[in-house]
Formats: structure tokens, C-alpha cells, sequence
């Protein structure tokens, strides 16, 4: 029983990290006004007929704070990134100069940044509930093993753990989008 509730108590962390890194993961693709090439994951061309990511078709570098140079391997592939990247509207248009496409981050206005920050809290909000979620069903599961002859008291203390977890992983949440906000609105 008690290797049990050690599974789901492991269970349970692991399913919050899990939505901790996905937190990480969406928070680097909203942009904050400089240049990251993480802004591109998740963004596929048409190579050859396969949806092929961008990075595996071509050389991506940040050449300054607010410039991105996508250098593709075969010159065949710059109409293809470039419509690729206008698809996926992320707020910028590719310049092509016939060898290599770059991304010029404009400024951002105060009320762009606060549309950004929204979204970003937006993310946050998705990332507590997926904690939250982790939580109860470690909780169901507990108080079945309760039903099947398990002690009161190491149910509750078992509760009391998974509560921990959830606290500590909602109040790294809150860390991520105060470094975002302040990452942000500086300007």
C-alpha cells in the first residue's frame, strides 16, 4: 500500500513538471521585442512533401537583439520557409534577399505588450489547471487505495504531500510570468 501512494505521489510530480516545461515552452514562443529562435519551433515547411520543422532545413541565427537570419541548405527552400512563416502569423514579416530570409522584430507598443502579457497569463492559467488536474486524480486514487484498506492517517498525510506539490509547482508558475512580465514590459 505504501509503495502505492509513493507511485502516486511520484505520478503526480511528474504530471506537473510536465506542465510546468509546457508552460516554459509556450512562454519563449511569445515574443518580447528580441530575437529568439524558439519563436520558430513548431513552425513546418514542405520539404520534399513531408511537413519538415524549419531548423532541419535550414541555419537559423541571431545576428542581433532584434534580427533573425534563416539561411536555408538549398536555395529552392526560401519560398517555401517564407510562406511558411506568413502561414503561421506570428506577428512578422520574412524579408527574402534571394540567399537568406531575416526577421526584423519591430518595437513593441505599450498596448502590444500588454496583449502579449495577457496571452502569456493565458498560458499560466492553462498550466495551473493542468496542475490542479494532476492534484485530484492523485487524490481519486487515493482515496481508493482508502476504500481497499488503507489507514486514514496515511491517506491524509498522502493528501497533505500531493498539496505541497501542487503549491509549490502553481508558485513556480507564478515565478515564470513574473520573469515574462518583467522580461515584457521593459523596454
Amino acid at each position: 500500500m505504501l509503495e502505492d501512494l509513493e507511485l502516486i505521489v511520484e505520478e503526480a510530480s511528474e504530471n506537473m513538471q510536465k506542465g510546468i516545461a509546457h508552460l516554459e515552452v509556450e512562454l519563449v514562443r511569445i515574443r518580447a521585442g528580441k530575437a529568439n529562435p524558439a519563436m520558430l519551433e513548431g513552425i513546418s515547411v514542405a520539404y520534399y512533401g513531408a511537413p519538415t520543422p524549419i531548423a532541419q532545413v535550414a541555419n537559423i541565427t541571431v545576428l542581433d537583439a532584434r534580427t533573425i537570419s534563416i539561411q536555408p541548405w538549398e536555395k529552392n527552400m526560401l519560398a517555401a520557409i517564407e510562406k511558411s512563416i506568413m502561414a503561421a502569423n506570428i506577428g512578422i514579416t520574412p524579408q527574402n534577399d534571394g540567399s537568406q530570409i531575416r526577421l526584423y522584430m519591430p518595437p513593441l507598443t505599450e498596448e502590444r505588450r500588454k496583449e502579449l502579457f495577457k496571452k502569456a497569463s493565458g498560458e499560466g492559467e492553462t498550466a495551473k489547471v493542468a496542475i490542479r488536474n494532476g492534484r485530484r486524480d492523485a487524490i481519486e486514487q487515493i482515496k481508493k487505495l482508502q476504500k481497499d484498506g488503507l489507514s486514514e492517517d496515511a491517506a491524509k498525510d498522502a493528501e497533505k504531500t500531493i498539496q505541497e506539490l501542487t503549491d509549490k509547482h502553481i508558485l513556480l508558475v507564478e515565478k515564470h510570468l513574473a520573469a515574462k512580465e518583467k522580461e515584457m514590459m521593459s523596454v
